[in-house]
């Protein structure tokens, strides 16, 4: 994948891929698979890393001759297109939603094999930025679907089916932890014969006209970070060390600034953060925030041991996609969780490149100024810093609009509303809050006042008691962070006590 990915960078690409796709058994023969008609979008910028350059090609939707059985009337059949990993659904307005479903079925790379067609999560523009926010109000930010983890892939299909009534259905018509997932599509999908959904034509312009302007498909690679990453780790064994050979080298301004934030933590470069005990950790608070703490505070603090935490170089992100400049807010009252909605099928010593996936995905397809969470943690239970400004510090994130003031967002990757978080990602994001919020002296097991930015839910201005460790659906009309893990967070708020020493 280094030689396609080192023969495209800097280069806009809307030229025909020679190979020719074969079409699946079920699909009608003779219909021939067309190429990708697709720009690519590469880091061009001076502060790219030639290691990791990663690439966004973007497809336009077609409408799409109706088919009777899926129903769908935009979308794309089967293509060939370059080698990609993450994918996802964008669209111009970020304010609009799209009131259907979004199903893509992919090639994979090293066996050809077609998958089975696949739900996207059509809810996800409530992640991002509050209203009216700097980072909301740039001109850059796009509606999208969450972004689904695919694998390496090198052929893509896609439709979008509307619904007859979008006042009926979708986001505000379900019940949380109802809506879909990506998951395989049911027995409903059983009339497409699992071939193409219909041939690209004039579609139904109504139903087309009532979707998203601009929809196009980002199929984005996540770039590499060093030679192959390792063996997946048994899910109930400890994290590895590292998941991955960290990029060496001289490091970028860019890289400098966004690891020079933790220095009071670690060396500069440094790829993680070691965990500590609870005596260093609270030597460890009082050097850190000394002056602001009480004499109480200072001689029984209640925080939790600091968690190992891989830093941004040591998941190898690209800190020439990001907005220069770090943003905070004034301190950290609340913790809000989530899942990726980005599904379920990937391997522990993946999860960096995930997140490389998400960054990107979040800068470059979104216009968001970073990744939007502060914190991620993947099913083995390892810990990844997020966005950049100093994992000590209340940087302000883009995960649950309304509320990115004075929180902290932490995102548990993979899809959480039928499957079970593992114990281990469970376990620690009780780490990583009792740590966090202890760094403010915040009780899990208590409520907070909060105030909204503005949201479905409560108005802008409107102050909202919230439980410090909350769901992100508790401060949004939304799944997330799916049913089964938001039924979790009972206990991870008594075990993050336990851990802070309550």
């Amino acid at each position: 994948m280094r030689g396609i990915l080192a023969s495209s960078i800097g280069v806009t690409c809307a030229a025909a891929l020679a190979l020719p796709l074969a079409p699946p058994a079920a699909a009608s023969a003779g219909t021939p698979a067309p190429a990708a008609d697709v720009a690519t979008r590469t880091a061009e910028t001076a502060d790219a890393r030639a290691d990791v350059p990663g690439s966004t090609q973007s497809l336009p939707l077609r409408p799409l001759t109706h088919d009777r059985a899926s129903g769908a009337v935009l979308g794309l059949t089967p293509r060939t297109v370059r080698t990609f990993s993450l994918l996802g659904v964008v669209w111009d307005d970020p304010s609009a939603d799209l009131h259907g479903r979004v199903q893509v079925r992919t090639r994979a790379a090293g066996t050809g094999e077609w998958t089975d067609w696949q739900d996207v999560e059509t809810h996800y523009t409530q992640h991002g930025a509050d209203p009216d926010s700097p980072e909301a109000a740039s001109g850059t930010v796009r509606g999208a679907t969450a972004p689904l983890w695919v694998g390496e892939s090198d052929g893509v299909e896609v439709r979008v089916l509307p619904e007859p009534d979008p006042g009926g259905h979708g986001e505000h018509g379900e019940q949380p932890g109802e809506r879909g997932e990506p998951e395989d599509a049911g027995p409903s999908d059983a009339g497409s014969g699992g071939g193409p959904s219909g041939g690209e034509g004039a579609g139904d312009a109504d139903e087309v006209s009532a979707l998203p302007a601009g929809m196009r498909l980002d199929l984005v690679d996540p770039g590499e970070a060093g030679p192959e990453e390792s063996a997946e780790p048994a899910e109930g064994a400890e994290p590895a060390e590292s998941a991955e050979i960290p990029r060496t080298g001289v490091m970028t301004a860019a890289a400098k600034a966004a690891s020079a934030v933790n220095s009071a933590l670690v060396p500069l470069g440094a790829t993680e953060i070691p965990s500590l005990t609870a005596e260093e950790t609270r030597e460890e608070l009082v050097s850190l925030r000394g002056p602001e703490l009480t004499e109480q505070q200072q001689a029984k603090p209640y925080i939790g041991p600091r968690p190992a935490i891989v830093t941004r170089r040591g998941w190898s992100a690209d800190e020439s996609l990001r907005e220069g400049s770090f943003v905070y807010t004034s301190t950290v009252k609340a913790a809000f969780v989530h899942h990726t909605a980005s599904g379920n099928n990937y391997s522990c010593s993946q999860a960096p490149s995930l997140i490389r996936g998400f960054y990107r995905y979040h800068t470059r397809s979104l216009g968001w100024r970073d990744i939007g969470y502060n914190f991620l943690i993947d099913k083995c239970g390892r810990i990844y810093e997020g966005r950049a400004g100093g994992v000590a510090k209340p940087v302000k994130g883009a995960h649950t609009m309304g509320f990115n003031s004075k929180t902290t967002g932490i995102a548990v990757i993979g899809s959480y509303g039928s499957k079970k978080p593992s114990s281990k990602a469970v376990k620690a994001v009780a780490r990583l809050t009792a740590w966090k919020l202890g760094l403010h002296d915040r009780n899990p097991k208590k409520k907070t006042s909060l105030t909204s930015g503005g949201g479905n839910l409560y108005a802008k201005g409107t102050k909202v008691k919230m439980k410090v460790i909350s769901g992100h659906r508790d401060g949004f009309n939304t799944s997330c962070p799916g049913g089964k893990l938001y039924k979790k967070l009972s206990s991870v708020r008594s075990k993050a006590a336990t851990y802070q020493g309550r």
